[in-house]
């Protein structure tokens, strides 16, 4: 087995049982299905057996990228491409319905996730994503509030992607071992009745507020908003720091911030 590259962030799954418990999260069968770093292909091994209409495999690791061609050579429903997939234009495929499976390199993973979140049509053509992340930071995704691990990352996530389901992953799973444990959370697209115009401005907001985790937001609050406008967000105290807000809050601030 070709060595993993640091640079990269690759663990390779070898676990069959967990490629198998990944692939049940969803119904295949006659899917489009997009797979992020696929690496030697052990997950997609797996895709296959379950019959989906297309696969499309992104790899950015050269050397991956030339094995994969070669060992789905003769299977006309892949399409590889090697790429970086914070680079490459996924929003303007032409598929419908498609769900995006991904062991997600630990280092660029929240980017990645970020970067679905930010699509410009929603609800949009996906279905599902199932992402595999270090469980540090798959905690900060799914935290609820209020929680420890409640923050930005939670606000942004909660507002387009409801969680259906997840587990945690040995590092005896994987090839190099990680010092982490890591987790599996299955997402699914939701449309929420707070309507902001652009997904950005909520990200700004919660970038100025979360400047200054420890202090109250007042001070920061004045700098996105006038005075008159705070008195319109429904149930916000001043003497609350960030963490202590729900994300119902946050949404009303970037509205109020998009009608400047």
């Amino acid at each position: 087995m070709k060595y993993a590259k640091k640079s990269l962030g690759q663990n390779f799954l070898t676990d069959k049982n967990i490629t198998r418990k990944i692939t049940d999260t969803i119904n295949i069968k006659n899917r489009n299905i997009i797979e992020i770093g696929p690496g030697h292909g052990a997950l997609t091994d797996e895709i296959i057996k379950k019959d989906p209409k297309s696969i499309i495999l992104i790899e950015k690791d050269i050397s991956l990228f030339e094995q994969l061609k070669i060992k789905y050579f003769n299977n006309k429903k892949i399409k590889i491409f090697n790429t970086d997939i914070l680079k490459y234009q996924i929003e303007d495929l032409k598929l419908n319905n498609y769900s995006i499976f991904g062991n997600l390199p630990y280092n660029i993973s929240s980017q990645i996730l970020v970067k679905f979140l930010k699509f410009k049509t929603w609800p949009p053509k996906f279905t599902d994503l199932i992402f595999m992340f270090q469980k540090e930071l798959g905690e900060k995704i799914i935290a609820k509030y209020p929680s420890p691990h409640y923050g930005r990352l939670s606000i942004l996530t909660s507002y387009r992607l409801s969680i259906l389901n997840k587990f945690l992953i040995s590092p005896n799973c994987f090839f190099p071992k990680p010092k982490v444990i890591s987790q599996l959370i299955h997402f699914q697209p939701k449309k929420n009745k707070f309507n902001i115009k652009n997904i950005n401005n909520l990200e700004k907001i919660t970038n100025i507020l979360f400047s200054n985790k420890r202090k109250m937001i007042n001070k920061n609050l004045i700098k996105i908003l006038s005075r008159e406008k705070i008195k319109m967000i429904h149930d916000l105290k001043l003497n609350l720091r960030p963490q202590d807000i729900e994300p119902s809050i946050y949404y009303q601030i970037t509205q109020l911030y998009e009608k400047n």
